[in-house]
């Protein structure tokens, strides 16, 4: 299912999971929406990197020694 997701279909997902917690600061506690937004976009960014790809990554069974 989520195989099929497409980097930009990641970032809007992200960018969504951050209003909550915006609407959240804005209407009960300012500090506590601040933390949460800070949280929700450490971990888009954390995802973000985990997913992207690796530029001039050989592997395991490549073949070359360093």
């Amino acid at each position: 299912m989520f195989e099929t997701l497409t980097p930009r279909a990641a970032v809007a997902v992200g960018l969504l999971a951050a209003v909550p917690t915006i609407v959240f600061g804005l209407t009960r506690s300012g500090l506590g929406g601040l933390v949460a937004t800070v949280n929700v976009v450490l971990i888009f960014l954390a995802l973000y990197v985990a997913m992207s790809p690796l530029e001039g990554h050989r592997g395991a069974g490549s073949g070359t020694r360093p």
